[in-house]
């Protein structure tokens, strides 16, 4: 078979498994992923040992150490994945909740449930602990899944799916319900992308290159999210001492990170007294400031900041830095030069953060917090199968509801139309 015909078969097969995978009961799932996640904690000698073989390859071809640290598996963090399934299959099922229902002047009675999506693929890259992940919760949602992981992980990737896939075949749940594309050829991705007949959702995990390809190729509707373009502003009222440990962690602990701070927004009126505060406390974190004309009368040891810099998503330790002259003007600067991903305020004027909350156009705004709590299992979800940009279907962090969709139900006693 050609690789185009073996996608076909793939993707039909799923589309097969996906009818099965919708009927099945919350304890049916939950005990799939309970189990899946002793599998891969008893299973994991050979998990290492394939990856062993995706750690050797890589180095052969010369991936820097951040790369090949993605691509690592131990004991340590096979539990973590084992564990990542034991807590998706500890939240609420969605599947089958009716969110609402209303009475009609003709006494039907009308609403909405929450149904699986059905069949959504993901292309994502090197982090094989994606593909127990991303199986975890489109399974849970009651959906097939097809993952195709970046060339370097393949090994890794095939190895757990197997171990996934021998704990759905001992329950009497369809395998092809998780598959993975077995081959590394670019052609693969080409061909998943066409099958709109049969897979309903795209998720690209990696960078914007990746995300772009698909969106560029894919006939199916796609859940974008190039980059994390991540602002504060420090407004006027704002706690200084609060406002620093908000930006340090934002900033520097993790700086390569989609939800890590990319640029800070200062109110002049703030700017005299905290722009020396904060350019001392990330100088001595090894910050490279880039700031306008009015931030550097305050720190002169920032370097001028370009136009390109509030694009910019650094994922490093380098930060933009402007001063405003207004909340009109730091939402306005948000809104031209966001990437619709998190933003957060320190302020300490109720009236303010509400308007924040109102104006700003991203999928996550904050209040006097960091922007590293936009993520799925910090703000409550359990885990997340990653964040999206895109207002339609989903805007955020997305967990398990975000993996399904709604259909309206009528409940009626003999009603005809007129």
């Amino acid at each position: 078979m050609t690789i185009a015909e073996q996608i076909r078969q793939i993707a039909e097969n799923a589309r097969k498994a996906s009818h099965r995978m919708a009927r099945l009961s919350s304890g049916a799932k939950n005990d799939l992923l309970l189990a899946m996640a002793e599998a891969l904690e008893a299973g994991s000698a050979g998990l290492i040992a394939a990856n062993a073989k995706d750690l050797e390859a890589g180095a052969a071809k010369g991936l820097s150490a951040a790369m090949l640290d993605r691509l690592m598996l131990d004991d340590k963090r096979i539990k973590g994945m084992a564990d990542a399934l034991r807590e998706v299959a500890a939240l609420p099922d969605p599947v089958g909740e009716v969110t609402k229902m209303w009475k009609r002047p003709n006494d039907l009675m009308v609403g909405k449930m929450r149904i699986p999506l059905g069949v959504i693929g993901i292309v994502y890259e090197a982090r094989p602990n994606v593909t127990a992940d991303a199986a975890a919760l489109c399974l849970k949602a009651g959906n097939s899944v097809i993952l195709r992981g970046g060339s370097e992980a393949i090994n890794s990737n095939r190895a757990i799916a197997a171990v996934l896939q021998n704990e759905m075949i001992k329950a009497g749940i369809p395998a092809e319900a998780l598959a993975v594309i077995p081959f590394i050829e670019r052609e693969g991705v080409l061909e998943m992308l066409k099958q709109e007949e049969l897979i309903d959702l795209i998720i690209p995990r990696g960078g914007e290159s990746l995300i772009r390809f698909v969106v560029e190729h894919s006939k199916i509707p796609v859940i974008k999210h190039y980059k994390g373009v991540c602002h504060v502003f420090v407004d006027a009222s704002a706690d200084f001492a609060m406002a620093e440990r908000i930006i340090v962690n934002a900033k520097t602990q993790r700086p390569g990170v989609c939800n890590s701070l990319e640029t800070l927004l200062i109110h002049k009126d703030a700017a005299p007294q905290f722009i020396p505060l904060i350019a001392a406390a990330l100088g001595k974190l090894d910050v490279e400031l880039r700031g306008d004309e009015l931030f550097r009368a305050h720190a002169p040891q920032a370097k001028e900041a370009t136009e390109q810099d509030w694009h910019e998503e650094f994922l490093d330790l380098i930060l933009a830095c402007r001063v405003v002259g207004s909340m009109d003007e730091a939402v306005d600067h948000i809104n031209t030069y966001g990437s619709l991903h998190t933003e957060a305020i320190v302020t300490s004027d109720y009236a303010n953060a509400q308007r924040f909350i109102r104006e700003v156009n991203s999928s996550c705004v904050l209040v006097n917090a960091s922007t590293r709590f936009a993520d799925g299992n910090q703000l409550g979800l359990g885990a997340e199968i990653g964040i999206s940009t895109t207002k339609l279907h989903s805007f955020g962090p997305m967990g398990l509801e975000d993996l399904t969709t709604q259909k309206f139900i009528v409940y009626g006693d003999g009603q005809v139309r007129d």
